[in-house]
């Protein structure tokens, strides 16, 4: 216990320490969204299709999936400090190459290794963070670590947008580089390394392990982001990939049970507490990431926001998480259930997604927004910080490490499932509301023909020639009709999203045990 204790950092170090990992895991976190809104921009300055430029999102996230099950035993082979130094510094480089980049395969590149660099960030910071706290205090530890984690994905549209609007896109890249050399040089001065055991020989690597993962995480991964857009399993290469994905993950998790030396520790996941908190971890991420993508899509495509406009909407909501996460680290320090609030943050964000899907209108304005998006900040707000501390609470040493690794994947697998199902789902649903519109748009109806005249009417008044009239006040019908599918659909994910955080409530109060031990998070890297 006093080689643990001996990381325990205490007045002006723990806090210029904390500041730097909370800095390295927001800028990982900002840079998966925060390119969202500049992708038009991109297209256009590097003449790339719709299609190579979402690229651009995609290598990052494949290179994120693959690393952050590594981090651990990277850390382990490579010292802590180096590893997450090593990171910054490769993250670093890499968004000034991404801001430099002359075409679009460069660009893709670059971004594929800031992924790598990134991923490596969000694990190693919450490790950091949660080892130079006292046993007592990390709870407190988890809530500034989670904080990021939860304001992130928040602050990259607004923040995007602003960029855009005032300067151009490369600048989106630039701005991470004195952050990232300043957190560089803080790492080297102040973070250290624990004690581990010998490293690695090469042949005692577990070099077909890292392989079948990178296949199978790098395989989910692309199916989950270019699924929609190239038609699923009509396309030859998406059912190809699927299988290696399957396939791959099953002689991955075999290999990982029968070789001496795993580079991922399945067998960590015997933890009940775990289990529970890498499900719920994986549900938070397709409940943060679905909203955080519908919200912008809707105020967007129907209310005509522009990006920045659209972002800087969800502000609020996050200042409540941010404003909940030291409240929630005090009364999870003072002994109160985390079960408990885990399933009262679960039902809040429920209660969100319902009175969402009760606002939605072709007129539905910010003001319309603000109370609801305040109940998701709420309900983020219990959740988020007890997931993070019952997932780790019951494991012991090195476990740890393996614990937050897997914590830090499913969220990010549950975004990508999110979104992926979310944009399928909306453009099959959008097709079955507006075939049911249409089915219901009787043209010999008296209402529709009443309707139709006063459009048309509307238009001869404005000069058109009666054809032309009657043309357009029939495509203004279909225009609407469009909005009200639309509509229908985004109203059917939000049910669908609350519903899945209702029937988790009877699962966590189920299944949850309490810990016995002070949650001791210490050498979450593994020694």
């Amino acid at each position: 216990m006093l080689e643990q204790n001996s990381l325990v950092e205490y007045g002006a170090r723990r806090v210029i320490i904390t500041i730097t990992a909370v800095f390295c895991a927001l800028l990982e976190i900002i840079d998966t969204t925060i390119v969202n809104v500049a992708l038009n921009d991109m297209k256009g300055s590097l003449g790339a299709t719709l299609n190579e430029v979402s690229w651009v999102v995609t290598a990052y996230a494949i290179a994120n999936v693959i690393i952050v099950p590594m981090t651990s035993w990277l850390s382990q082979q490579f010292g802590r400090t180096n590893y997450f130094a090593a990171s910054v510094i490769l993250f670093t480089v890499s968004s000034f190459l991404c801001g430099n980049s002359s075409t679009m395969s460069e660009l893709i590149i670059f971004r594929f290794l800031q992924g790598l660099g990134g991923g490596a960030l969000l694990v190693t910071s919450q490790t950091i963070i949660t080892e130079i706290y006292p046993v007592e205090k990390r709870p407190m530890a988890q809530a500034i670590y989670t904080l990021g984690i939860i304001v992130g994905p928040t602050l990259g549209p607004p923040l995007g947008g602003y960029i855009i609007d005032h300067y151009s896109w490369p600048l989106i890249f630039y701005i991470n580089i004195p952050v990232g050399i300043i957190a560089t040089l803080l790492t080297l001065m102040y973070v250290k390394s624990p004690k581990y055991a010998e490293k690695r020989k090469a042949s005692e690597v577990d070099w077909l392990g890292i392989g079948l993962l990178m296949a199978t995480v790098g395989s989910l991964q692309y199916v989950l982001e270019k699924g929609q857009e190239e038609d699923w399993f009509s396309n030859t290469g998406i059912v190809v990939l699927t299988v290696t994905a399957i396939l791959g993950g099953f002689f991955f998790i075999w290999r990982e049970l029968v070789f001496k030396y795993p580079v991922v520790e399945l067998r960590v996941l015997k933890n009940t507490n775990l289990r529970i908190g890498v499900i719920l971890s994986f549900i938070m991420g397709f409940g943060l990431y679905g909203s955080t993508f519908v919200v912008p899509l809707y105020t967007q495509s129907i209310l005509g926001w522009t990006a920045f406009q659209s972002g800087m909407l969800m502000v609020p909501s996050t200042l409540v998480v941010a404003f909940m996460m030291p409240i929630v680290g005090q009364m999870i320090q003072k002994g109160v259930s985390q079960k408990g609030l885990i399933a009262l943050g679960l039902f809040i964000f429920f209660l969100y997604c319902f009175f969402t899907h009760g606002i939605m209108t072709p007129a539905t304005g910010g003001d319309n927004f603000f109370w609801v998006l305040m109940l998701r900040g709420l309900g983020l707000g219990f959740l988020a910080v007890p997931v993070s501390v019952m997932s780790l609470s019951t494991l012991k040493g090195q476990q740890i490490g393996q614990g937050a690794a897997f914590s830090g994947m499913m969220r990010q697998l549950g975004g990508s499932f999110g979104v992926a199902m979310i944009s399928t789902y909306i453009s099959r649903q959008n097709m079955k509301h507006r075939s049911d519109l249409v089915s219901k748009l009787n043209i010999y109806d008296p209402n529709v023909q009443n309707r139709l005249q006063a459009l048309k009417a509307g238009m001869i008044a404005k000069g058109k020639a009666p054809n032309i009239a009657e043309k357009t006040a029939l495509q203004m019908i279909d225009g609407s009709i469009s909005v009200q599918s639309t509509i229908l659909s985004y109203m059917d994910v939000f049910i669908g999203i609350g519903i899945m955080f209702l029937i988790t409530v009877p699962l966590v109060i189920i299944f949850v045990k309490r810990s016995k031990n002070k949650v001791s998070l210490a050498d979450a890297g593994g020694h």
